[in-house]
């Protein structure tokens, strides 16, 4: 799957990821925004969960991009970020 379309798939997925999963899709980082990817590269997707959210509304929303995008996901809470690999993070950052 190219940049352009799990940019597509996950903007379409914004509303779901909200009321089904208390989370926002906040962007995708790594490999696919540098345009690095390989076939074996998962999809790293920054994303922040309300203070309700539970670690089952986390596997529920990696389970739900994976099966819509049908390719392997890596979520990072945005709250989880080290200090120290922020600024690398945003700088490659493609926000949704």
């Amino acid at each position: 799957m190219q940049q352009k379309q799990i940019i597509n798939v996950l903007m379409n997925l914004k509303e779901d990821a909200d009321k089904q999963y208390k989370a926002t899709l906040k962007g995708i980082f790594g490999s696919y925004a540098r345009g690095e990817a390989k076939e074996d590269s998962d999809i790293d997707i920054l994303v922040e969960f309300r203070k309700n959210a539970t670690l089952l509304d986390l596997a529920g929303l990696g389970n739900f991009l994976e099966e819509k995008l049908q390719h392997k996901v890596d979520l990072v809470s945005q709250n989880a970020v080290r200090e120290e690999i922020k600024p690398y993070l945003y700088s490659e950052i493609i926000y949704l």
